[in-house]
């Protein structure tokens, strides 16, 4: 379950990521009342077994069954809630309405990592620049992303596409260690990492999300809170 909100006096309208119709937005009748059957399992990072009417507009969610449930270890935790906020969040804007079984592994294994890993940073990031692959906005990490000079290279800008050379770099471009784009190759590739670079490859990693949203995302401002 992506998010929710209040519609009418006792219903709720419901965002869904699915495996076969990727997002579905539909209307979940009388759950916010005391006697609802289901309504409790309608919350975030949780997955459901769902049943779905389609409508013109909104769908008619007529049941839910959990199947998983991920916030055991993420609701009280602030640094792994609002990952998991950004997961969800990044996952909502990749999405249309068409089956994406890769784009809701991806959302399913983040939840899962988030659960235990330490660096909830780390995973959301991991995340990011898979979900951002599949998505067809993969990064050049190595070689530069404007000249295809060969790296290691020591600076990194979102809107060329990833690491820049000395004689193509922009202003604005980011300082990087060589190291952290490597890092963020192995990251995409799903190999873990050391922690030693974390807030550099955030930045790199919401730098490059944002330009290709053309927006920025609500979650990362609570991720800045913390």
């Amino acid at each position: 379950m992506v998010r929710t909100y209040d519609f009418g006096e006792a219903d709720r309208v419901v965002v869904l990521l699915t495996k076969n119709h990727g997002l579905v937005r539909g209307v979940a009748k009388g759950v916010r009342k005391a006697k609802s059957r289901f309504g409790s399992r309608l919350q975030p990072f949780v997955e459901v077994d769902a049943l779905i009417y389609p409508g013109r507009g909104l769908s008619t969610i007529a049941s839910a069954d959990t199947v998983t449930y991920f916030g055991a270890r993420i609701i009280d935790d602030f640094d792994r809630y609002a990952a998991a906020c950004a997961v969800m969040e990044t996952a909502e804007k990749l999405s249309f309405d068409e089956a994406d079984p890769t784009l809701f592994a991806l959302v399913q294994e983040a939840l899962k990592n988030l659960q235990t890993d330490q660096h909830p940073t780390m995973v959301l990031d991991a995340f990011i620049l898979k979900a951002t692959e599949h998505a067809g906005w993969g990064l050049s990490l190595f070689d530069c992303a404007n000249c295809g000079a060969p790296g290691p290279h020591k600076a990194f800008n979102a809107s060329q596409g990833g690491a820049v050379c000395n004689n193509c770099r922009p202003p604005g471009s980011m300082d990087v260690h060589p190291e952290t784009l490597h890092e963020m190759w192995l990251m995409e590739r799903g190999g873990s990492v050391p922690s030693i670079r974390v807030a550099q490859i955030h930045r790199a990693t919401v730098a490059h999300l944002q330009f290709n949203l053309e927006a920025g995302l609500k979650s990362f401002k609570i991720m800045e809170q913390a």
